[in-house]
Order: C-alpha cells, then structure tokens, then sequence
C-alpha cells in the first residue's frame, strides 16, 4: 500500500472511531473473534483465569497498527521513568535493590517498585510498596523492633495505575503500623500482557464470571506470593468492583472492603435496550441544586426522554455500541491515532483542572505510556459490564453478603451515583459496620481532586480496622 493510500486509510478510519472514544470512555480492543482455533487450545490448557504470557507476542490487531504507525507500539514494559517522575511529584521516591543508602535522602518517603511473579507462565503483577512508615527496607528501619504490621492494598479503576495514587501515598504511609501497596492490575498499567480471550457466546452470567475469575484469581495468586494474610482492601471504580467480587469469593483475606466510587452497582434501567438502540437519554436532575450534583433517573421512575436523537446521535450510539460489545478499547483507538494519540489523552488528562500543568503532563505521560502497550484485559470491559456502563451482574445484588465492614467513597460531582452504595448499605442492614462518605470539590477521581479530604478519611478507616 502506498504511502498516500495509508494516509486515506487513516484519514477515513479516525473520524469513524474517534466519536466512540468522546461518547463512550469505557470501550472495550482484542475481538474473541480473531483467536484462532490454536489460541483457544493454549488457553484451554492455562490457569483457572484464562491467561498466558505474551512473551513478546502480539495480536493481529497490535501487528496491524504497528504497521500503519511503526512508532505507536511499545515494546518495553521495564521503562519506569514516567512512572518515577509521576510519584515523584506526590514526594515518593522508587528505590530499587541496586540503590544505594548512601544515595537515599533522609527525610525521603521510599517506595519498592516489585514485579511480583503469579505464575509459572511468566505473568506478574507490578507492585508499589511503602514500607515501614516509607522508610522501605533500609537498616534503620530493619534495626527497629516492630509490632506485626497491617496491610493497605489500593487498586486502580479503568485507564489508569500505580500512579494514579500519586497524592496519597505520601499522606497514607504515615499511619502508624501499615504498609501500603498498590498495584496494577493483570494485563493493565506495567503487569505482564496475558491475551485476554473472553466467552461472549455463553450467556451473560458466565461471560461476567469469566472476566471476573481473570482478575480476582490474579489478585489472590499476587496475595499469596506476597504472604498477606489479611489486608484493608480498596478499589476505585473498575478497580472498586473486581475487590467487591474478591471480597465475596474470599473474605477470609479481607479486614475491611473500601470501594471508592465503584461501578457496576446498580441494576439496568428496564428500558436499557431502548436507549442504546434508539439513541434516547433519560435526563438529569439535580440531587443537591447548591453543590450542582447530578443523577440520572432513578430505576423505579418513569424515564423523561430528550426528544427524538439526530441521526448523528443515533450514529454514535449504535457505533458505541458495536465497539463496546465486540472488546475494542480506547487504548485500542490511543494506539489506531499514532502521534496524534498522545493529544488524545493530554486532552483526557486535561479534565483534571485542580492539578498544576507539570502533574496533568506527568499524567498525561504516563497513561499514555501504558496505552501504547499490547491489548490486553482492557479489553474485558465489555464482557462484565453492558453498553451504558451497568453490570451484567450487578453488585447491588451481591455485595449486601459481605462479611466484612465496608466503606463507600464518592465525589461531590461524581458520575458514578451514589444511589447504588445508599442501596447496598440499606440490604447490609446493620450486619456489619458501614459508611459513606463523599469528598467535596471533586469528581470521579476525587483521591486526585481532593486529596487532603480523600486522606484524611481515608486515614480515619485505617484506624478503625477493628470495628465489626
């Protein structure tokens, strides 16, 4: 193909997928559709959780796009300078085992940045740990005698990583007698790269449990490796649903549940369908008109529509649709834009207004850095949750089993409605301990927005761990 060929290509492919992209943030890259009949038998023969190294190997759809943009695929997954300079700004500094003490600032919150081996397939889950009141592993802190310490496990939501945690290890790893780790979830962030290969003719249900085992059996096979026997855990937003499943799978490894702003709580408005396919949208209201939150209709009113969608609306909803339901990704589209997929996401950075211009390009970086990677679980977006962003088998209805005290987070200006979490407490009926907090001046991201509220609540549970 020539090169003006290539241009057309591109200039006719980006227009089509890049609404996607603005409409829906969630999409899902790697069709079950392109595995052959030999990748299907590999997988048949791997762990519980259907995963396999990459080992450099990429997908037909990633040899694809290095073809039309040569420089859009990463290969490496050990550059970590993005990521130290991210923390960096959060005053953590990544020590490794050839950094020398003499070499250490004092005053220095120290972070290990582990690699954690889950498998005998060569997966592993990238890890940030603070130890010891982020003194890591020096002697001075070795020298102390010590009471047996308790474990923080934080875990990103969807697009993002260890270093989204960037404003609040410093705070969160000053708490006396815990460590805090972080960690990037299987096939996202600086993990190892498995080919995620879902079940998407099976029915809902198991296709949902299907991308549920990939990642709380990895999270679990990381726990152990880790030797953590209990441990506070919290997820935000994606990452807040897969540790409520865990939670529910197994609670004998859980002190305390902290789901901050999770997705997928909530049961599917009845007329779902009708809204995707014809391209109506309920309108919003206000909750409190003085703080300017929003919701949207709640399940059990009669939905208000906007009038008849354009068939450009209608365009886009039903192109969302076809991308989130066939496991294209918005990494997948970052990737399709070769040099233009860095303005892609500097333009998503920039909806952190709060931030200075250094931590939004620090982000910007670093996000980006990770979507140029091969497709991975980013693409099983679309096999747990249905277009429109409701769970295919919803929390609401499974969470009020939890045996554990558990927490809800949300922001001020979330988009994630807090109705979900309010429900959830309501069906604990006072079982166990239960609270809801929501963070002012800030959105989804509120641990970004806010993090001085975000910690200081945070801090607070730490400290409560003992309450039932």
């Amino acid at each position: 193909m020539s090169l003006s060929q290539r241009t057309l290509l591109h200039l006719i492919a980006i227009p089509l997928l890049l609404p996607a992209l603005l409409l829906a943030p969630m999409l899902t890259e790697s069709s079950p559709l392109l595995a052959t009949e030999q990748q299907q038998k590999q997988q048949q023969d791997q762990l519980p959780w259907l995963l396999h190294s990459n080992s450099g190997e990429s997908s037909t759809t990633t040899r694809a796009l290095s073809w039309l943009w040569p420089w859009s695929a990463a290969d490496s997954r050990t550059d970590d300078a993005n990521e130290r300079a991210l923390l960096a700004q959060g005053g953590i500094t990544v020590v490794g085992p050839s950094t020398e003490e003499s070499d250490i600032d004092s005053e220095a919150v120290l972070a290990e940045a582990l690699d954690v081996d889950i498998d005998s397939h060569g997966n592993y889950i990238h890890t940030i740990a603070i130890r010891n009141n982020g003194r890591g592993n020096t002697t001075a802190a070795k020298s102390e005698v010590r009471a047996p310490r308790r474990s923080l496990v934080l875990t990103h939501g969807y697009f993002a990583g260890v270093g989204f945690f960037f404003r609040n290890y410093h705070g969160l790893s000053q708490v006396d007698g815990w460590d805090i780790y972080a960690i990037d979830w299987l096939g996202m962030g600086r993990s190892s790269r498995p080919t995620y290969k879902g079940v998407r003719d099976e029915g809902d249900d198991r296709r949902a449990e299907h991308a549920e085992d990939f990642f709380v059996e990895s999270l679990e096979a990381w726990r152990q490796r880790m030797g953590i026997d209990k441990m506070v855990l919290c997820g935000h937003s994606f990452g807040g649903y897969m540790v409520g499943v865990y939670a529910l799978k197994y609670p004998q490894h859980v002190e305390k549940l902290v789901l901050l702003s999770p997705i997928g709580v909530p049961e599917a408005p009845r007329d779902l369908e009708n809204m995707i396919w014809k391209g109506y949208e309920p309108v919003h209201r206000k909750l409190h008109p003085k703080e300017g939150e929003y919701r949207m209709t709640s399940n059990n009113e009669a939905p208000v529509y906007d009038g008849k969608p354009s068939w450009q609306r209608l365009l886009l909803f039903r192109t969302s649709v076809y991308m989130w339901d066939n496991n294209y990704s918005p990494q997948w589209v970052v990737r399709l834009c070769g040099p233009l997929g860095r303005r892609l996401v500097s333009w998503y950075i920039g909806r952190f207004s709060l931030l200075t211009d250094e931590q939004r390009r620090g982000m910007a970086a670093y996000a980006h850095q990770h979507a140029q990677l091969a497709e991975s679980s980013a693409s099983s977006l679309g096999d747990f949750l249905r277009p429109g962003g409701f769970a295919r088998k919803p929390l609401v209805n499974r969470v009020p089993d939890v045996t554990m005290p558990t927490v809800f987070f949300y922001g001020s200006h979330d988009w994630v409605g807090h109705d979900g979490g309010e429900e959830i407490i309501k069906r604990i009926d006072g079982r166990v301990s239960t609270r809801i907090y929501h963070i002012p001046n800030a959105s989804h991201n509120f641990h970004i927005d806010n993090p001085v509220v975000f910690n200081r609540y945070m801090i607070d549970e730490m400290t409560r761990v003992d309450e039932q």
